[in-house]
């Protein structure tokens, strides 16, 4: 069985603060911790009321901070809205607090609309287009090739922590297959591209360094209870945030809402059902068996959970539902 790994957008429930979402997913990582999951990646997201890690690095480490085995990360940091050299010295200073444990992935989009990712950055059209060299850079800065001349990552020079591009469209595959970096792809969202993206990426992959085999993970949302009822009630907070965002009004995440599908129109169901294709929705049962599917059909090397529930209790459970699931799959393989 393939590991499971935990994408969190700490996100703020209606009614709480970004405190409470911080202390919260502090509570969420040492769960999962606990529970056997690879990674802890949070995602750069700006001007959201219902996401509270915009300071990505901060918050990783938080997260690292309070916890000792699990790799913690960022899934990603929108690379654009920086310089190289800062990122190069925030997560080289990450990596100095807590060797070992630091994953650097890196995006191209902003992570939030247009008037904040103008206010954040002056150049945005060429920040993003040199996405590519930017990564090259930073990947210098911190050992993984030659430096820029005569500029240092105090701390960060020769650390070597990973890195991993991200993406939800073909870009991301064909520039980690260039650099021979471990791929992510934002499935969980956005998987009208993804076997497509997968393809490219393993057919294309140059060794480096860093990884001699092309590495795959796919992001997949879950949403597990006791019943395939409780689980479809606790995807609705999700639902809801999703259609509030396609349709301009983002804010906290909602309390869920019985046969909230159901009330949709036609088109709005369509399209949430085409975004939330890459999930597993329900009892154990069907959550197990809608994992198995999915890496089957897939092949990944690693999954990286979302799980955006609005019950803090409700979401640590459904973590723990997908863990049990992973060990029952892989006893089932053994046998």
């Amino acid at each position: 069985m393939i590991p499971l790994s935990v994408l969190d957008l700490c996100p703020v429930f209606e009614g709480a603060t970004a405190a409470d979402a911080l202390r919260n997913s502090l509570d969420l990582a040492r769960h999962t911790e606990k529970l056997g999951y690879k990674r802890y990646w949070l995602a750069e997201h700006h001007g959201m009321a219902g996401i509270a890690s915009a300071a990505t690095a901060v918050v990783i480490c938080h997260i690292a901070g309070g916890t000792s085995t699990i790799r913690v990360g960022s899934g990603g940091i929108m690379l654009p809205n920086h310089a190289p050299l800062v990122i190069a010295e925030q997560f080289g200073t990450l990596e100095s607090l807590f060797p070992g444990r630091i994953d650097l992935g890196l995006g191209r989009a902003p992570g939030t609309d247009q008037l904040t990712a103008n206010a954040m950055r002056r150049d945005l059209m060429t920040s993003a287009e040199r996405f590519p060299q930017d990564v090259v850079e930073l990947m210098g800065y911190l050992g993984h090739g030659e430096p820029p001349p005569n500029v240092k990552a105090v701390p960060g020079a020769g650390l070597r922590v990973p890195v991993w591009i991200l993406g939800s469209s073909l870009f991301g595959a064909q520039l980690a297959a260039a650099l021979g970096l471990p791929f992510a792809f934002a499935s969980h969202f956005a998987p009208a591209a993804m076997m497509q993206a997968i393809d490219i990426y393993r057919e294309n992959f140059r060794p480096s360094e860093q990884l001699q085999r092309p590495h795959v993970m796919l992001g997949f949302s879950i949403y597990a209870a006791d019943t395939d009822a409780a689980g479809e009630l606790l995807a609705s907070s999700m639902q809801q945030a999703f259609i509030a965002l396609r349709t301009g009004r983002p804010g906290k995440l909602s309390p869920p809402v019985p046969g909230y599908l159901e009330q949709l129109p036609p088109a709005a169901r369509g399209m949430l059902q085409e975004a939330m294709s890459c999930s597993a929705i329900g009892s154990p049962q069907t959550v197990r068996g809608q994992i198995a599917a999915f890496i089957q059909r897939t092949g990944a090397d690693e999954l990286m959970i979302a799980s955006q529930v609005y019950d803090h209790a409700a979401r640590k459970t459904s973590y723990a539902i997908a863990a049990q699931a992973r060990d029952e799959l892989e006893a089932a393989s053994a046998r």
